[in-house]
């Protein structure tokens, strides 16, 4: 059963990368060129837009990575250790990375939104970070507890 489970749940983080890569080769540098177009004053904003959006994809796939390898530790019963708590510190430093340049993006999105005269923007360009600091919380609880579960298990092996 946990083999099943483990299994779902890595084809789920590949197809949780699929979509991402496609934005990522679609939408990126359509996104580039709209923004050339709605101010046309600042032109190297399409190489801001590329560093930002590009840039998070790095560790966006780096954290997709450490799930796989956490699934994979399950997997061989290796859940409760350190390099399980090593896994989850860096999804933990991925999120915060991802949520800290979207945060650097929102500027961009008032622009737009001024621009444009729609306020809405601006809320849009905050669920990639709110989302991103969400897991990056969630990492942190797991990589704590997980922590406190393998010092009572060391404990309990020293006593026995």
């Amino acid at each position: 059963m946990k083999q099943v489970t483990t299994l779902f749940l890595k084809i789920a983080v590949i197809f949780i990368g699929i979509p991402v890569l496609a934005l990522c080769i679609f939408l990126v540098p359509e996104l580039g060129n709209i923004s050339v177009k709605l101010l046309p004053e600042l032109a190297f904003i399409k190489y801001i837009v590329f560093i930002i959006f590009y840039g998070s994809a790095i560790p966006f796939y780096f954290a997709l990575y450490q799930a796989f390898k956490l699934l994979n530790y399950i997997d061989k019963n290796n859940a409760f250790s350190q390099i399980s708590v090593e896994a989850l510190k860096k999804i933990k430093y991925c999120a915060i990375t991802i949520s800290g340049l979207h945060v650097l993006a929102l500027p961009l999105f008032y622009l737009f939104a001024d621009k444009d005269d729609a306020p809405g923007v601006i809320f849009v360009g905050l669920v990639v970070p709110f989302a991103s600091l969400v897991i990056a919380v969630f990492a942190a609880v797991l990589q704590r507890l997980l922590q406190e579960a393998i010092n009572i298990k060391s404990e309990n092996d020293l006593t026995v």
